[in-house]
């Protein structure tokens, strides 16, 4: 099967990550990433910093394929920015899944979002755009995940869990079937979530 090209936005420790699964799936083939402008000529894993945000353009005509591969703990707001400007500067945002994740055949998953290694998506699972389902993490049956999101490693959110817009999951912690966190909630690491989070909330 011939591979696509695809470009990677980001040259740090989660574009690392990125790469493996990317690498493992073997559908796409990564011509280059786009950093800082200090980071050009940088390599990441035999991958070259071949521009920055100031190249777009020109680096449109290689290929329109595109992945934002910048981490997302503290803020949602530099991967939503990106993602709404690649857009509207006409990349295809992609979805890359590991081959070593479990995914039921009624899963949706929207564009621009990564699955690492060894998630588990449940029947009916339905996940937004731009979000980071990180390694080990497990989605039961009817859980929805908003745009702009990120569920971190290890993860276990029970059957019919609903996670809003650009909120973060930490490392390790469980959610209660059938709760509702909102948009733009921040849940600490191993925290076990035994009722609803509002919105904008940090819970810890």
């Amino acid at each position: 099967m011939s591979q696509e090209p695809l470009l990677l936005i980001g040259a740090g420790g989660h574009t690392k990550s990125c790469i493996e699964v990317i690498e493992a799936e073997n559908r796409y083939k990564i011509v280059g990433l786009i950093g800082s402008d200090s980071e050009k000529g940088k390599d990441i894993l035999g991958y070259k910093v071949i521009g920055s945000d100031n190249d777009l353009n020109e680096l449109r005509t290689i290929t329109k394929n595109i992945l934002i591969t910048i981490g997302q703990i503290k803020t949602f707001e530099p991967r939503k920015r990106i993602f709404l400007s690649m857009k509207e500067l006409g990349f295809h945002l992609v979805s890359v899944v590991s081959p070593f994740a479990r995914v039921a055949r009624t899963v949706e998953i929207g564009a621009g979002t990564v699955v690492f290694h060894n998630v588990v998506l449940n029947s009916d699972v339905k996940i937004g755009e731009n979000c980071i389902i990180n390694t080990g993490a497990i989605l039961e049956h009817d859980v929805t995940i908003g745009n702009h999101s990120h569920v971190s490693t290890g993860c276990l959110l029970n059957g019919g869990v609903s996670v809003g817009d650009c909120s973060f999951i930490g490392s390790g912690t469980v959610v209660k079937e059938n709760l509702t966190i909102g948009s733009q909630v921040i849940v600490g690491m191993s925290s076990k979530v035994l009722k609803n989070i509002s919105d904008a909330v940090v819970f810890v």
